[in-house]
């Protein structure tokens, strides 16, 4: 058995609130806040309720406090502190580049058929629009490697496009895209690059400096455990000044000193609580002591868990990887066996009855083309081999698998 032995796992799913008779592998969907980080995010909510106008005024403590956990947030991801805003999630991150984009009628928007729905249906709102469209790359799946990826991509593109909108990791397929080499593509075309990198942070190192995005968005509350509502947005400096939040408010016409108006506005929306950005600091704080190696020794385990879950499930379903190991990080997309005739609303009851009757946690969906449907586990320090072979024995209970 590898790093993640079972008592080991169950020790530190301890530091979590998950419900103790349920095999939770479904973290990538909304992550999960450990108890200490909640306890931060309490106190910061006990004193914002103690003190309301000294705690959210920006001109008294609020702009200090995010300016500390802005740092962090930057020295994380290799840019410099005022290359960074603070938005709810990774999807209020796409929203507020695609809606600030000055396209041109005509204009091209390049997507891949992994892209995230509700970042996809963004950029079909913004295309709308301005009179420009939409293109899709159709990076294959099964069968994908990182030349296919790149190759889907360019192949897509033409002098009308502008922009590309591509994920680090998928959310649907969980590939770690080969992203430096995506973006090195897009600028030789002259193609600005917009990164939807909500699963990245905590799962794959981030270096923006090396990375060399034009705008790049992530969580706080998936892989690096947060507070629900929380994220960042970096932009390029050429391109700051026409990035505008989706909710415009105080600072549009009221300057902050020393602050850009790029930060003030995305500091403040209006009133809102701000505790799971300030709290982020304590996450941050308990991942890097959880493991021996900080963050990348967490980041390192949780992969290794993942190919030895990939293994397990390979083994135990008779099932074909669809997917090299290096384009894995810490999420496994696998085919569900014995699906002929399967609807979706097959898909859906077998996903419940996992639930109900086996006490497993997992999301199942059909691929972009329809066709097949596909099942997709997490691995974070609080989970273990011995639930991914419990996942095993309970699909092939419910599958009716000789």
């Amino acid at each position: 058995m590898g790093p993640f032995a079972m008592n080991e796992s169950n020790d530190l799913r301890s530091h979590w609130l998950l419900a103790p008779d349920i095999d939770f592998l479904n973290h990538g969907s909304f992550g999960a806040c450990p108890r200490v980080v909640l306890q931060a995010q309490r106190k910061i909510q006990d004193d914002l309720e103690r003190e309301p106008i000294r705690f959210l005024a920006p001109e008294r403590e609020l702009e200090a406090k995010l300016d500390v956990v802005r740092k962090g947030v930057a020295d994380l991801v290799h840019v410099d502190t005022q290359d960074i805003a603070f938005v709810r999630n990774a999807t209020d991150g796409v929203n507020a580049v695609l809606r600030s984009f000055p396209f041109q009628p005509g204009d091209e928007v390049v997507v891949t058929n992994h892209g995230y729905n509700a970042c996809i249906n963004a950029a079909h709102y913004a295309v709308t629009g301005a009179n420009a469209t939409l293109q899709t790359a159709f990076i294959p799946f099964p069968s994908v490697d990182n030349d296919a990826v790149l190759k889907a991509i360019e192949e897509t593109f033409t002098d009308r496009t502008k922009l590309l909108l591509i994920d680090h990791v998928t959310s649907f397929s969980g590939l770690v895209l080969p992203l430096e080499r995506i973006i090195k593509l897009a600028h030789r075309y002259h193609i600005r690059v917009l990164v939807d990198g909500a699963h990245a942070l905590g799962m794959v190192p981030v270096d923006l400096k090396q990375l060399n995005a034009d705008y790049y968005t992530a969580n706080h509350h998936k892989w690096l455990c947060g507070p629900k509502a929380s994220g960042f947005l970096y932009v390029r400096k050429a391109f700051q000044s026409e990035v505008r939040p989706t909710v415009i408010s105080h600072a549009a016409n009221r300057a902050r000193p020393g602050r850009s108006r790029f930060i003030a506005e995305f500091d403040w929306g209006g009133t809102y609580d701000p505790s799971p950005l300030l709290a982020l600091p304590a996450s941050v704080q308990f991942l890097t002591g959880l493991r021996p190696g900080g963050l990348q020794g967490l980041m390192n385990g949780n992969r290794q868990l993942a190919l030895e879950a990939r293994d397990v499930l390979i083994r135990g379903l008779g099932i074909e990887p669809p997917a090299p190991q290096e384009m894995i990080g810490s999420l496994v997309t696998m085919p569900l066996p014995a699906f002929e005739s399967m609807t979706a609303g097959d898909l859906d009851k077998l996903q419940q009855r996992l639930y109900s009757r086996h006490r497993v946690e997992v999301p199942m969906f059909f691929g972009p083309d329809g066709a097949r449907p596909w099942f997709r586990v997490s691995c974070q320090a609080y989970n273990d081999i011995a639930q991914y072979e419990r996942l095993v024995e309970s699909l092939r209970n419910e599958l009716a698998m000789p």
